[in-house]
């Protein structure tokens, strides 16, 4: 899965966002540029993501490696790395269900 698509379904899934023609409408019908949602890549954006999916998640860190555990509703997703955004994002897709490889 690409992570373009990825971020898509995450922000469908946890955000309750649509996605439009190079946005994400939002309730209310707000919206944002799909350029300025990037939980991959910005911290802040995977924080937020995390803090809406999970009821529970840790973080620990052990010299380069970040382990990212999360508990939702529909599950529990594990994930390891170096880039702690791409980490916890992966992590949370993983607990609900969403196929990622990497």
């Amino acid at each position: 899965m690409t992570d373009e698509r990825l971020t898509d379904q995450l922000a469908a899934c946890v955000m309750g966002w649509k996605r439009g023609r190079d946005r994400y409408v939002k309730a209310g019908r707000g919206w944002i540029p799909s350029w300025r949602f990037r939980p991959l890549v910005v911290l802040a954006d995977a924080f937020h993501l995390l803090d809406r999916a999970a009821h529970h998640y840790t973080l620990t860190r052990n010299g380069h490696t970040i382990t990212v555990k999360v508990r939702t509703d529909s599950g529990q997703g594990i994930a390891s790395g170096e880039q702690m955004a791409r980490t916890m994002t992966l992590a949370v897709a993983r607990a609900l269900g969403l196929e990622v490889d990497r």
